[in-house]
């Protein structure tokens, strides 16, 4: 099972507006069932702390500045997430 992280949304121009309203789903990484933890990227920590940008499950970049539970969870970060069997956060 992998750590998952939710975070809000800064607008990008190559997708349509809605995304600017949701809630996206990070992939900040994972742990092998021998090893240690392999970052995935930047954590939404990071971005919100550092200003860093972070990617969603979507293709979505932005640097994470809202409250995620102000917003719907996006379809597509939520298709990707139940597709590798991952418990998918309540909002």
């Amino acid at each position: 099972m992998s750590d998952l992280s939710v975070s809000p949304v800064h607008t990008d121009p190559t997708l349509d507006g809605d995304h600017e309203r949701m809630t996206h789903i990070v992939l900040e990484g994972w742990k092998p069932e021998e090893g240690d933890f392999v970052a995935a990227g930047p954590t939404v920590v990071e971005g919100l702390v550092n200003g860093t940008a972070v990617k969603a499950l979507c293709g979505k970049v932005w640097v994470p500045a809202r409250d995620p539970k102000r917003y719907p969870l996006c379809p597509t970060c939520k298709e990707v997430a139940q597709s590798m069997g991952w418990k998918v956060p309540a909002f």
